[in-house]
This record gives C-alpha cells, sequence and structure tokens, in this order.
C-alpha cells in the first residue's frame, strides 16, 4: 500500500498491531521517521483485501494523498455487514466506558422530563433508558444517545435556572427519537435522521425557540 501511494520515497520503517479499541478505530502517526499505525482487532479476521483498504485510507491520510475510492468502498461494505456490527455493538457493551452520573441535576431531573415527554408524544410507550448529566459542561456536544450502554446523556451546561425547559425537553425529546427510529443502513450509509425522524421532530410544539436558544450557546 506504501509502494502504490508513495513508488519513489524511502521506506520507512513500520509498526502496525492489532488494539483493542472500543470500537472500530483505526490510527496512524509518523514518529522519528517510524510509521506507526493500530488497526481494531475486530477487524483481525478480515481479508486481505479489506486490510489492504485500511492500509491504504490510513497512509492515504497521513500522507494527505488521493483516496481510492474502490478501497473505501472495500472497507465501508465490509464494517457495515450485520455480522461485523453485531460484534462491534457486544464489544461497545464490554469494552466502552460510560460514566453514568445522575439524573437528578441541581435544576432539573432528567427522568422526570422523560416521563412527562413520553407521555406527551409516545403515549408512554417507550422504556426509559438511563438518563445522566454530562460529568463537563459540553458546549460541542449538547447530547447524545448511546446504544450499546442504552443511555441518553445531556451536557451539564443546561443544568441552570436561566435555561428555559423547553430547551431541555427539546434535547431529551430529539433522542428520544433515536429510540423510536433506530439508526438504519442504506447501502453503505448511516441514515441516522431519517425522513420519519425529522417528520417526527417537526412536532415538538417549541421547536423553532428551543433551536433559537441553542445558538445562543
Amino acid at each position: 500500500a506504501y509502494r502504490d501511494l508513495r513508488p519513489r520515497a524511502p521506506m520507512p520503517e513500520f509498526r502496525a498491531e492489532f488494539f483493542p479499541f472500543a470500537n472500530i478505530n483505526n490510527t496512524i502517526r509518523l514518529r522519528d521517521g517510524r510509521v506507526l499505525a493500530r488497526i481494531s482487532d475486530l477487524l483481525e479476521g478480515a481479508p486481505d483485501d479489506v486490510l489492504y483498504a485500511i492500509a491504504h485510507i490510513l497512509l492515504a491520510k497521513l500522507y494527505r494523498k488521493p483516496l481510492d475510492a474502490g478501497c473505501n468502498h472495500r472497507y465501508r461494505q465490509y464494517i457495515s455487514r450485520k455480522d461485523v456490527s453485531a460484534m462491534t455493538h457486544r464489544v461497545r457493551q464490554v469494552r466502552g466506558r460510560k460514566r453514568i452520573e445522575t439524573a437528578q441535576g441541581r435544576v432539573y431531573d432528567l427522568d422526570a422530563i422523560f416521563d412527562d415527554l413520553n407521555l406527551r408524544f409516545f403515549h408512554g410507550l417507550l422504556a426509559r433508558p438511563q438518563m445522566t448529566w454530562s460529568r463537563d459542561h459540553a458546549r460541542n456536544a449538547l447530547g447524545h444517545y448511546d446504544s450499546a450502554h442504552n443511555a441518553i446523556v445531556v451536557s451539564r451546561v443546561f443544568d441552570r435556572p436561566q435555561v428555559p425547559r423547553y430547551a431541555i425537553e427539546y434535547l431529551v425529546y430529539h433522542e428520544m427519537l433515536h429510540l423510536k427510529h433506530p439508526v438504519r443502513l442504506r447501502g453503505l450509509r448511516r441514515c441516522v435522521h431519517s425522513r420519519e425522524f425529522q417528520a417526527d421532530e417537526k412536532l415538538f410544539p417549541q421547536l423553532a425557540e428551543a433551536k433559537r436558544f441553542l445558538k445562543t450557546l
């Protein structure tokens, strides 16, 4: 893969290893003239052409070379397989660290907000996942649903008296829609916010106000 990308460049020393990441992650870096690569051990049984594709993708990233569409397609096709996706999900549950803090904040109780929204919009049919405020006051990740740990996390930046309740309700409602409309694969692409998801999101009565408030952050 290196020779295909850099046919006349000197060959560096390589150190590549499978590594027990919590997900399918692959990393590469150049240090003191050595190329150091870590490949998720979930890919240890992948065919040689898939491993070649991974090598090409990492090296193209490292040396800022054009990415071969065939290699990218081959890699995406492999990790999108049902058996690989299922194995990845199981490993995330075991290895992934999900520190659950508390649903009860200083001002707002996420459990109570979930239960209220569940009755108002979902006929009380959604099973409540673990609800938790984040450890820090994150502004780049306001909220997310972690399917591997069945947890909804909301940034603690919202647990303040000056934050209107509808803003938190919208964040929780958005993540609840991920429970109703799970991520689906369309070919090799993950569909996170389907048309059905977006249609349901528009049913939130204070959607415009909530989005305007979030922009202030």
